[in-house]
């Protein structure tokens, strides 16, 4: 790939997630301050499974058959920045969920329109992509660095984390990407002129797989465990301020920074561990994150919360992008893509919802509020040993059911590495 090409796709990825990043993990703390209670909290996260589950649709019926794909991408973008600084003047809780659902519609649906632009210009996506898409984890760490550090002389403030200007630099960052978009690589709709089917947009046609009961264990424990995971996507940063620990969007970086490392140890581990083994994995340490949360504290055990913060690297990696290589081998390949469009909907979209809005009942449930009715702190340990118990659950099941009759090479996990979600 020519090196100006590679500069403008990896430009194209940093500012792609900076975006996500920017409002998403701060959100906590400045609907808590606006007064929205943890249900209403939990609807407003679920707002990026719910748009998970209906971006396809343009995706599929626009990009894939009218226009070229950089323009689509464009057009999301300055849509998603007008809807996402809409927000930011929005107090009402119903209000602000509508007009955030309408944000992650446009920007759910940019994040398959990335990638398919970067494969466009590749010869070998295996070799090539993961070059290209780590500076999206990389803009996701300067969006937590730029909002978690911003200089109090500014704004005039202590921080930025609990007030709707992250929204606005979401915004202005969007309206930037939109705008860069029309610059990038020509990429021609690949189905122009052919019908689209609801069975292609949604990964229908991989429903055969469900047959086979191990796949249909992967399946169900994959949308089961989402729920339990989902806490820690909408809950850490909350926690980690409350807890007494400065700068937490900042903090947080930390554990992109390990699914960086965990990225690149992969396929060693993936020599030794098999799909099975690292799915498990996986989920084992979701449970540790949050008995280190729910246990630590920001004096003596403070190194737990980083702890927690660092393990997600395993967290992720060793989940969602063994679950994607996992799917890419046992589907055959006229229906691949349509596996993983059904994996994606299952697990970012289905079960984030669900998650979220448990999350938001279960954070209500353990409020603590003064005579006004005021949110003044909440039952963190009790918040994560929720989503520890169901998790183990999850995992005890998993064990037990699931058996893989597919082997596993180093140039499996190297060549499918492409997986989009919250980084979260």
């Amino acid at each position: 790939m020519p090196l100006g090409i590679r500069i403008r796709l990896s430009v194209m990825m940093f500012i792609e997630f900076f975006i996500w990043g920017a409002w998403f993990v701060p959100m906590w703390r400045y609907l808590t301050k606006l007064g929205f209670d943890g249900t209403q909290v939990g609807a407003a996260y679920s707002t990026t499974g719910w748009a998970a589950m209906i971006s396809p649709f343009f995706v599929g019926m626009i990009a894939d058959r009218f226009f070229s794909t950089q323009k689509v991408l464009g057009v999301m973008h300055l849509l998603g920045a007008v809807m996402i600084f809409w927000a930011s003047t929005v107090s009402s809780p119903m209000y602000f969920f509508w007009v955030l659902l309408l944000h992650t519609i446009c920007y759910m649906s940019t994040l398959p329109l990335v990638n398919s632009i970067s494969f466009d210009q590749m010869k070998d996506p295996g070799k090539e992509f993961p070059s290209i898409r780590v500076l999206g984890t990389i803009g996701w760490i300067a969006s937590g660095l730029v909002i978690g550090s911003m200089p109090e002389g500014i704004f005039d403030l202590k921080t930025i984390e609990d007030t709707a200007i992250p929204f606005k630099i979401s915004a202005v960052v969007s309206l930037i990407m939109g705008i860069y978009c029309f610059s990038l690589p020509n990429t021609p709709p690949k189905s122009l002129g052919q019908k689209v089917s609801v069975s292609d947009i949604l990964g229908l046609k991989a429903l055969k797989l469900m047959k086979e009961p191990s796949f249909a264990i992967f399946v169900l424990c994959s949308f089961l465990i989402c729920i339990p995971l989902s806490f820690y996507y909408q809950s850490a940063n909350g926690f980690m301020a409350e807890s007494g620990i400065e700068e937490p969007a900042t903090k947080m970086t930390l554990g992109q920074f390990s699914e960086i490392f965990f990225m690149l140890v992969m396929p060693f581990f993936f020599a030794r561990l098999g799909v099975k083994k690292m799915l498990l994995v996986g989920m084992l340490f979701w449970v540790a994150r949050y008995l280190l949360f729910a246990f630590g504290n920001s004096d003596s055990l403070v190194f737990m919360l980083y702890a927690g913060i660092l393990l997600h690297g395993i967290c992720y990696d060793f989940f969602f992008v063994t679950g994607q290589i996992y799917v890419d081998k046992k589907a055959p390949l006229e229906i691949r893509a349509n596996a993983q469009g059904l994996i994606a909907f299952v697990t970012l979209g289905a079960g984030m919802v669900i998650g979220n809005l448990i999350n938001g009942m279960v954070s209500r449930h353990y409020e603590h509020t003064d005579m006004a009715g005021k949110i003044t702190g909440h039952n963190w340990q009790m918040i994560w040993l929720i989503p520890a118990i169901m998790a183990v659950v999850v995992a005890v099941g998993f064990a037990l059911l699931f058996k893989d009759s597919t082997a596993t090479a180093v140039e499996d996990a190297t060549d499918t590495l492409e997986i989009d979600s919250p980084e979260k």
